[in-house]
């Protein structure tokens, strides 16, 4: 039975491609197919004399489904062109979640489907606007306005706002915003601005709006400083991660693993500057206290009400090497010379200590 499928497969496509051939269509490198042998090509000029009413679209729907989900995301764009029911087909979400899942999956979290849900939302206002004004028609403009405004009061509890299906975008729009870079998503860059020479911020993670360039395969971002905003372009794939927590820069995190804590342990850490500038997350681990030994077996520091953290990124001495905080009480703690320490999220996954540890500079910092 299988064999059968195959060869049925095979013919049905060597009728579509010979249509394609006898038309002067490069069918087969779009199709991505090796190099046809004499073989083939024999064939293929038999099959053009007898089929010559061959089209895509008489294929079934099998076999267009096996074909199109084995073409890359600009071939999809491709074939979309060509007419509207192989648009209809080739836009089709389930084809273009594979694509998003492979190239995106880990870099879009759901504060960047937030924000697209927004984007969309703003977007599709606009054009409504747009159309009204052209058409000069004022009872139009403000109905649909109204409409769009009143699908966007349906709010959840908690004042998050529900988009209307049928303002939201296919998958292929959104993939497509990301790809050309139109599309800016909240992201979280590793080591920001440390082509510029700012190693102050080695082993730290910043929040950013973030936008790729498919030209270079890299990634321009916008930090939210305090009386300006800082850009830096040629951001590469390896210096971003998605958002690992909801909380907002600005805002204290609240740590659920301070009871948890002990020696070795790895963690993140809230820092600012001063009150004014957004916190970013910086990489250290858990020490021994200065009354412990050291010793794994006489080890008590868990039973600590203080816990030493570690930046190992600093020479022993320097004002940033270690800071104690409150396990039962923690807040923000600091001043405007040292800066200020927020909430911490203990780090379980190795992949992500991992990543931490690839980012160690060669020499340690004073």
């Amino acid at each position: 039975m299988g064999g059968f499928s195959n060869v049925w497969f095979s013919e049905e496509l060597v009728k579509f491609l010979a249509l394609w051939f006898s038309k002067g269509r490069n069918a087969i490198s779009f199709l991505n197919l090796p190099l046809m042998t004499d073989h083939v090509k024999s064939k293929l000029e038999n099959v053009v004399e007898k089929e010559e009413g061959v089209s895509l679209l008489d294929l079934p729907d099998l076999t267009l489904e096996c074909i199109f989900e084995r073409l890359p995301p600009n071939g999809l764009c491709n074939m979309a062109a060509v007419c509207s029911s192989l648009r209809e087909k080739c836009t089709s979400d389930h084809l273009w979640e594979k694509h998003m899942k492979e190239k995106w999956g880990e870099l879009i979290g759901s504060a960047a489907y937030k924000e697209w849900q927004c984007y969309v939302v703003s977007r599709n206002k606009a054009s409504i606007l747009e159309k009204s004004r052209k058409k000069r028609d004022l009872y139009g403009k403000f109905s649909k306005i109204r409409k769009l405004l009143w699908n966007r009061s349906k709010g959840n509890e908690d004042g998050s706002k529900v988009v209307n299906s049928s303002e939201m975008s296919s998958i292929m729009d959104w993939y497509l915003s990301l790809e050309t870079g139109k599309f800016w998503f909240p992201s979280q860059v590793f080591n920001r601005e440390v082509q510029n020479g700012h190693v102050g911020f080695m082993l730290s993670c910043y929040d950013a709006e973030v936008s790729y360039d498919s030209r270079t395969n890299t990634f321009s971002a916008r930090y939210p400083s305090y009386g300006r905003r800082m850009i830096e372009d040629d951001i590469e794939w390896n210096r971003l991660r998605a958002p690992t927590v909801d909380t907002l820069p600005y805002v204290l995190h609240v740590s659920d693993c301070l009871d948890d804590l002990k020696p070795d342990d790895h963690i993140e850490i809230q820092w600012r500057k001063s009150k004014e500038f957004a916190y970013g997350w910086w990489y250290g681990v858990v020490g021994h206290l200065e009354s412990c030994s050291g010793s794994k077996l006489n080890c008590h520091c868990h039973a600590s009400e203080t816990v030493l953290l570690e930046f190992k990124q600093y020479t022993p001495g320097s004002r940033w090497r270690q800071t104690v905080i409150n396990r039962k009480d923690h807040r923000e703690v600091g001043n405007e010379g040292d800066g200020f320490y927020g909430g911490i999220r203990k780090l379980y996954s190795e992949k992500e200590i991992s990543l931490w540890k690839s980012l160690l500079p060669n020499s340690i910092l004073e």
